[in-house]
């Protein structure tokens, strides 16, 4: 599901089923119906062999084991043949010392980069931009994220993130800024004058009848 605007630039809505795909990964061929039940973290980054994206690809790798202690898979993207996936792969391995456990897709025709609005004509015609989807265990994007071809980002917030909405679905809550795991969430608004006026004496952390938090 994609809205269209200016220059034919499709994005996905949140809250929608995201576009599928079937395409070749480093891992053979990958759809997203491939990671229904599971939560899914697919990011695009604008070329093999440039050094933001190496530093990013190194901290997704790194992070990993936490992603998939969230029940949360991770499938990168860009403009490239798998070939230049692979050989990018083994030299991130030789000179730094990682493995890169999850599937890059090789997105050569620009299918999927064109069906989330991978590439902005703003920053090129040819490249993806830094884009990165949460897309959860059902197909429904969730959050979606983008930066500039050249600031990297910060691989610890798509995790707090995916903490965040598992959290949200799991309580029927909201999290306030820079949330982590073990604070409290914000309890959803009242609805009718009634509860707002018995919000005080409810048992939350009251600031307000609007504003109350709650532990978990």
């Amino acid at each position: 599901m994609t809205t269209e605007i200016q220059n034919n630039v499709t994005f996905p809505q949140l809250n929608r089923p995201a576009p599928d795909f079937c395409a070749k990964t480093t891992h053979g061929q990958k759809s997203l119906s491939d990671y229904k039940g599971k939560w899914l973290v697919l990011f695009s980054h604008p070329a093999d062999f440039t050094p933001v994206c190496t530093t990013e690809f190194i901290g997704f790798a790194n992070a990993a084991d936490k992603f998939a202690s969230l029940n949360t898979e991770l499938l990168g993207l860009s403009i490239d043949s798998t070939h230049s996936h692979i050989a990018w792969v083994r030299n991130i391995k030789e000179k730094f010392g990682v493995t890169i456990p999850f599937p890059i897709i090789a997105d050569l025709s620009m299918e999927v980069a064109k069906a989330y609005g991978m590439v902005q004509p703003g920053a090129s015609d040819t490249s993806a931009v830094r884009a990165t989807f949460i897309i959860d265990p059902e197909g429904i994007l969730r959050a979606m994220v983008y930066y500039p071809m050249s600031n990297g980002r910060a691989i610890n917030e798509f995790v707090r993130l995916v903490e965040a909405l598992q959290t949200s679905d799991a309580n029927s809550c909201a999290t306030p800024e820079n949330w982590k795991v073990g604070d409290e969430v914000i309890v959803p608004p009242p609805h009718t004058i009634e509860d707002a006026e018995g919000r005080e004496s409810a048992g939350y952390n009251y600031v307000d009848w609007y504003f109350c938090k709650k532990a978990l």
